[in-house]
């Protein structure tokens, strides 16, 4: 079952529990914003796999929203929203909206929308700009700096590189997956895997023999963690 992050952007609470227990009961994680503002920070801190996001805001417009986001990463993106008229599929396909759905929808049709935007993006590293929040752990993209407790933690090229695919999936990444995208399909590359997360969580983690930050998925891969917990 999926572990993926899923950012829910919509202004009326009712909206925001249904889509919640929604995602939920099919192994999704999820995080609501209300509005856009609330929507650019929560991206900011949690990095999410995909964004459900309604073009009605209270404070800034879905396609600003949508195209502030899209400058950030190549995240998803899954327009919802009660305007079905061309000119605003338009517009939010323009601002870098991958899909466009309209209210009301079917629920199997929107999961399958978003179940097609999480294997876009599987596997492939987003580029990432400005900084990433799990507890006191920052990772500042920009400057390919990480800090703990405001202490900079030094990382060598390679280790930030794992780090900043973990973060960008927002769920599971297999050993291949990680392995390909980090050495091509060199021999031997598990074992460099396993080396590189060990190196990585002696530097991350307070306590490397119980990560917070980098968490094994036993037989599968490797994830970064949703909320560190501190």
């Amino acid at each position: 079952m999926s572990t993926s992050v899923i950012l829910v952007v919509d202004d009326e609470p009712a909206i925001q529990r249904s889509m919640s227990t929604l995602l939920r009961s099919r192994g999704y994680a999820t995080i609501v914003a209300g509005n856009g503002a609330d929507a650019l920070t929560a991206f900011d801190r949690e990095r999410p796999a995909i964004v459900i996001l309604d073009l009605g805001l209270p404070d800034l417009d879905g396609v600003e929203v949508c195209r502030r986001l899209r400058a950030r990463a190549d995240v998803p993106i899954v327009v919802l929203s009660v305007r079905g008229d061309e000119r605003s599929k338009v517009a939010a396909l323009d601002a870098g909206a991958d899909d466009y759905v309209t209210k009301p929808f079917s629920t199997e049709e929107l999961l399958a929308r978003v179940r097609a935007g999480i294997r876009r993006t599987a596997g492939v590293p987003r580029e990432l700009h400005g900084r990433l929040e799990r507890g006191r752990l920052v990772i500042d993209f920009d400057q390919r700096r990480v800090y703990r407790n405001d202490v900079d933690i030094r990382l060598t090229p390679k280790e930030f590189d794992l780090l900043t695919v973990l973060a960008s999936h927002g769920g599971v990444l297999t050993h291949r997956a990680l392995v390909k995208t980090l050495w091509g399909s060199r021999a031997g590359g598990h074992e460099h895997l396993r080396v590189l997360v060990g190196q990585l969580r002696k530097k991350l983690e307070i306590d490397p023999a119980n990560p917070r930050y980098v968490l094994t998925e036993p037989w599968v891969g490797y994830r970064f963690a949703a909320d560190a917990g501190e």
